[in-house]
């Protein structure tokens, strides 16, 4: 009995322990296998027939296929699907800026992790449709794939359109965008100017001691960071030492890099702490006033020294004006000649005018004429020049010759027209600004001045002259302009039908005039001064001028409102082949329309002999520059 009683009690535990056995198994796989299953679908299990995707860095990760999105037509597959899922997810944060200056290679490298044929078609497909939705826009835009390569040039088929920007020329800024190319845009004058950042390490320490000096006093109210307070004023204290006995790199001493590990690491604690945060804003506002202070300072002061520099004759050529006055005293000479006296006034020959009180301008518009001209025997100039600039002038062209041109030098001051004292003044440029379809556009008009208007009666004897301003270079034969059907037309002159007369209404005032009417230029313009005569346009002129006299006073806008009327309706439009405007304030000019182009005007504040001019178009007009004279060297004339 009792062996079976013990046989049995061993069974039943057995029994018991087998039972405790299965439950616990039980309890460990169903933990387990949901584990597993969750592991397995992080670390990427997935269901069959399931695409896995690719991880990347999540800062490529975002931008990559929002682009590749726009660039090309993806279709069908489940690695499309997922990109068009982050693309909806992600779309809302992203910004239009930063989408077009991700590289071409981030995207590229981001496709090939996303999905294999979204790599394939990414490089044609994208350009094309980005390029096709811009160019849709009416502007030609710089290539996406990569911001720091060298963009193409536009298309100069494309070379009419007044939207085009070359991009070719112009700069890349810090953060990858191609540079505004329009006057004023400084991003494109730093590219053109950049220099190495001169006593860099200067600038450092002062941002740093800004920064250290914002957290400091929060700090030092913290009883626990005592250690850390005086750290920072030891390293405060040692770098404002150095900066008062430093004002360049060269002054700095050798342990200055040490200093400044010091000091950031000692800031760099300091931003751990909970500090009081309106101690620290405090100090930066007062850091941002202090800056913005300055920054105003300094462009007041650029605009200023901008303005002087572009109304100031260069010091090398105001050095040339006296050096050639001087000589023409020292070593006087004779200029009397019968045979150039005749040909002042044969109606025969071909007779241009130029106003100018600018030596090497003068000499380089003379110069680019005779060099293209057929027939250079038949060529006749007639500039007209101050009593300050007369005598240098007459000395350039008695030493220099052009061919067989003839040039006559006048002085205004000493025509003495009908017992009227004169004076010399120069061709007008007005900077016009207007806004059409919610876009703000600006252009320079140049027009005749009040000296124009006594053309007729300083040459009474002619019949048609080529007016050409000081700031122009001819790069064609002109000889067709005399055989030029003007229609009855006074003045032959290029339109800039950009600017309609309707938008200057406020200058033209309620005067009657086509308000459909392009605005002209000055700089190639020919007279039919026998036209001219018979209708007496002088005195047109005077009297539009004594009206806005009368109604403003004093206006500079005087010579334009009275310009623009006085030839209303009597304007002959020549081909805007014939002159080119532009190069002295347009970053943006077409190379296929400058080579094109019989004349190119320099207008705009940006003249070629200027150091501000722009430097791309200065070649066209240093070509024609004649550096034999010795003087020109004397005075290290380097335009």
């Amino acid at each position: 009995m009792k062996g079976g009683v013990a046989s049995g009690g061993h069974s039943g535990k057995r029994r018991w322990k087998g039972l405790v056995i299965g439950v616990l198994g039980l309890v460990f796989l169903s933990m387990l296998v949901p584990l597993l299953f969750l592991l397995g679908l992080h670390n990427g299990f997935h269901p069959p027939g399931y695409v896995p995707e690719q991880r990347s860095s999540p800062s490529i990760g975002v931008y990559g296929p929002r682009i590749i999105i726009n660039a090309s037509n993806m279709s069908g597959g489940a690695g499309s699907k997922r990109v068009d899922d982050l693309v909806k997810k992600f779309a809302p944060t992203l910004s239009k800026d930063i989408l077009k200056n991700i590289s071409h290679k981030a995207i590229s490298d981001q496709a090939k992790n996303e999905t294999k044929n979204v790599s394939a078609i990414h490089n044609n497909e994208q350009a094309s449709a980005v390029h096709n939705n811009e160019q849709a826009k009416g502007y030609s835009v710089p290539p996406h794939d990569d911001p720091q390569s060298q963009p193409i040039e536009n298309n100069s088929k494309a070379g009419d359109s007044a939207q085009i920007i070359d991009y070719a020329k112009g700069g890349v800024d810090q953060s990858g965008k191609s540079c505004e190319l329009k006057f004023g845009s400084y991003c494109l004058w730093r590219e053109q100017h950049r220099e190495d950042m001169k006593d860099a390490m200067v600038k450092r320490l002062k941002d740093q001691l800004f920064v250290a000096r914002a957290y400091f006093p929060s700090i030092a109210k913290l009883p626990s960071q005592d250690k850390l307070s005086r750290e920072m004023r030891q390293n405060i204290q040692e770098v404002e030492r150095v900066l008062s006995e430093s004002t360049t790199d060269a002054d700095l001493p050798p342990q200055i890099e040490k200093k400044l590990r010091r000091l950031q690491a000692s800031t760099a604690k300091a931003k751990t702490f909970h500090v009081d945060c309106n101690n620290v804003d405090k100090k930066l506002r007062q850091i941002y006033d202090m800056t913005e202070d300055e920054a105003n300072f300094h462009m007041r002061q650029s605009v200023f020294l901008y303005q002087l520099a572009v109304q100031t004759m260069p010091k090398s050529h105001h050095c040339l004006s006296m050096r050639l006055t001087v000589e023409y005293f020292r070593s006087p000479f004779n200029d009397t000649d019968s045979s150039l006296a005749d040909k002042y006034i044969d109606r025969t020959l071909q007779h241009y005018v130029i106003f100018s009180t600018n030596v090497l301008a003068s000499s380089v518009v003379i110069n680019s004429t005779v060099m293209h001209a057929k027939d250079s025997r038949k060529l006749v100039f007639h500039v007209l020049t101050d009593q300050e600039n007369y005598f240098a002038m007459k000395l350039w062209f008695f030493r220099n010759t052009y061919k067989e041109a003839t040039v006559e030098v006048l002085n205004m001051e000493q025509l003495n027209l009908d017992n009227r004292k004169l004076y010399l003044s120069l061709p007008l440029e007005f900077f016009v600004s207007y806004s059409i379809d919610a876009q703000s556009r600006t252009e320079y008009l140049s027009t005749f001045s009040h000296s124009h208007y006594l053309l007729p009666e300083i040459f009474r004897n002619l019949e048609k002259v080529v007016v050409l301003d000081d700031d122009v270079v001819v790069q064609q034969d002109l000889s067709a302009l005399w055989s030029l059907n003007m229609e009855g037309k006074v003045n032959a002159a290029v339109q800039l039908c950009s600017v309609k007369l309707s938008l200057l209404k406020s200058v033209l005032g309620k005067n009657s005039f086509d308000k459909n009417s392009c605005a002209w230029m000055s700089g190639l313009n020919v007279i039919d001064l026998v036209k001219w005569r018979e209708l007496d346009l002088t005195e047109t002129y005077k009297k539009f001028v004594a009206e806005v006299m009368m109604q403003e006073g004093v206006n500079e806008a005087a010579a334009l409102h009275a310009s623009l009327l006085t030839f209303r309706d009597l304007i002959y439009p020549l081909d805007g082949s014939w002159a080119l405007s532009g190069l002295g304030h347009d970053y943006n000019v077409d190379v296929y329309q400058i080579k094109k182009a019989a004349v190119l005007h320099y207008n705009g504040k940006m003249k070629p002999w200027l150091e501000l001019g722009i430097p791309k178009y200065k070649r066209y007009w240093k070509i024609f520059l004649s550096r034999e004279d010795q003087f020109l060297s004397d005075c290290n004339v380097n335009s």
